[in-house]
């Protein structure tokens, strides 16, 4: 994408959670920029969240790892689930990701286990922790919504929104709140 600042317009590379998130063209917008310096070339790639950044800087950490295919990383996989993916060791989950083989994987797993960045249990709740009761109702409004063609990452983001608004409503009125909070 070209962000435009002061009328300098950039190029950054972005995943495609944050791509979906971002607004109409013209829109402002806030990233969290990674500038990465190559003898031939100096690369901007841009993130919506400090979890994304410091995923991509952990990613690229991995030998044999570069930033275009770290950005293919968080591009197939949301970085919640990234993370329980290198933290369960789930190889099947990572080789899914187009552009990761299998030894990427394993080095993603083997690298990075240990590595996670700090609060990852926090980011990434596990079934049954906390307050279970909207999860399940939470997961269900954004299978449904995924079903009908949104990006997982705006999916979420209205799950997430919907079931605040009315945490304890039932199954259709949430999903037709989450519908509502995609139509602003």
């Amino acid at each position: 994408m070209v962000v435009d600042v002061s009328g300098v317009g950039y190029d950054v590379f972005v995943p495609l959670s944050t791509f979906y998130g971002m607004g109409e063209p013209g829109a402002e917008t806030a990233l969290r920029i990674h500038t990465h310096v190559r003898e031939d070339a100096l690369q901007l790639f841009g993130f919506a969240t400090a979890l994304e950044q410091e995923l991509f800087e952990r990613l690229i950490s991995v030998s044999g790892i570069g930033p275009k295919v770290a950005l293919a990383v968080l591009s197939g996989i949301e970085p919640k689930e990234l993370l329980r993916a290198i933290e369960r060791g789930d190889l099947a989950r990572l080789t899914a990701i187009p552009g990761v083989g299998k030894k990427t994987s394993e080095r993603i797993v083997l690298e990075l286990k240990d590595r996670l960045p700090r609060g990852s249990a926090d980011a990434a709740p596990v079934a049954g922790d906390g307050d279970a009761t909207p999860a399940p109702l939470q997961d269900d409004v954004i299978s449904a919504l995924v079903n009908l063609g949104y990006h997982r990452p705006l999916a979420e983001k209205a799950a997430s929104s919907a079931v605040r608004v009315a945490p304890d409503a039932g199954f259709e009125h949430t999903l037709k709140q989450a519908l509502r909070e995609l139509a602003k």
